[in-house]
């Protein structure tokens, strides 16, 4: 499978992915397809030369040089754009979407059009142009409030309009395997954190922002929620098992099996952070949020199992490494 189709691809998933492929795979070839409200043309130039494709240009490097990365700024909500970055490709991973549960419940319209439209739009340009695999990002928020930890059995029932439409994507997944025979792989991914993270708003990176310039760290509730967290290069390697697989129409929980409250990372980021910068934080307590479940990690049997998965990454050195990124951010060594 030599030429990879990544949506949303200037984001942090998508940069770390790419770097990935690179350099594991020199003869591959990557489309990435952004709308770049969020990821940036220079988020993607840290990791690879690129060539922009315009609206009207054909986009050949599917039969291009080895190594070839090549952009197309366009809307997975635009079914057209869809279909001709599908052309040629044998592989795509769909990780464009709206994220996070705060933003849908504040447009769950958005929220909708962004992952079910789009992910529709996108499994519908796999099936005619005869894409031989697509493996869909998915969360654990489709499983919505129940004792954990979370498996793939267990019946969702999303609290947050995010969840609901991750919960579509995989149904849609689903229906695309077994009515057409579209190789699909739902991968719901734990708690992401890691270098490249410094547009994402989830916990880690927030939190490491916000310690970076001086502002208090904000819990909501009592921090007593717990998530699972799992850093970038386990999540980026559960994507490259999962390309290598045979199976279809199937759902993954991608994450450590360890489950961490807020309030324990938080302690674990203000210790490191005393400890590498000499600096304190200050912890402080708002509201707890609309849509957020109190306890989710996620079992990984069936991933290990089945694609081979396991972690690598515990906490402490993942929060390690994602430190040092924005540290040397700072200090003008990352753009």
């Amino acid at each position: 499978m030599n030429t990879w189709l990544i949506t949303g691809g200037c984001g942090f998933i998508g940069t770390n992915l790419i770097q990935q492929l690179l350099q594991r795979y020199p003869e591959v070839r990557i489309r990435v397809l952004d709308n770049l409200l969020v990821g940036t043309k220079q988020d993607l130039a840290e990791v690879c030369d690129f060539q922009e494709a315009t609206s009207s240009s054909p986009l050949s490097n599917s039969e291009g040089p080895a190594g070839s990365v090549q952009l197309v700024v366009g809307d997975i909500r635009d079914f057209a754009t869809c279909s001709r970055c599908c052309e040629g490709a044998d592989i795509i991973v769909h990780l464009a979407a709206n994220t996070g549960v705060a933003p849908s419940v504040e447009d769950p319209r958005a929220d909708m059009e962004a992952n079910v439209i789009g992910t529709f739009n996108m499994l519908e340009a796999a099936r005619r142009n005869n894409v031989a695999r697509f493996i869909f990002a998915s969360s654990g928020a489709p499983i919505g409030e129940t004792e954990p930890p979370i498996h793939e059995e267990k019946a969702p029932r999303p609290v947050s309009p995010y969840g609901a439409s991750k919960l579509a994507g995989e149904g849609y997944c689903s229906a695309y395997f077994r009515t057409f025979g579209v190789k699909t792989v739902s991968l719901r991914f734990g708690n992401i954190y890691g270098p490249r993270s410094k547009h994402k708003s989830s916990l880690v990176a927030k939190f490491i922002k916000n310690a970076l310039s001086g502002q208090d760290l904000e819990v909501y509730g009592d921090g007593g929620q717990t998530r699972d967290f799992i850093y970038i290069d386990d999540m980026i390697e559960a994507i490259l098992l999962s390309s290598k697989t045979d199976v279809g129409g199937e759902v993954f929980q991608i994450a450590t099996y360890k489950e961490t409250t807020v309030n324990e990372i938080t302690s674990s980021i203000q210790e490191l952070f005393k400890k590498t910068t000499g600096k304190t934080v200050t912890v402080v307590h708002g509201d707890s949020r609309l849509g957020d479940v109190r306890r989710n990690y996620s079992d990984i049997t069936k991933a290990t199992k089945v694609l081979g998965f396991k972690p690598r990454y515990d906490l402490e050195q993942g929060l390690k490494e994602t430190l040092e990124y924005f540290l040397k951010r700072e200090g003008g060594l990352v753009s």
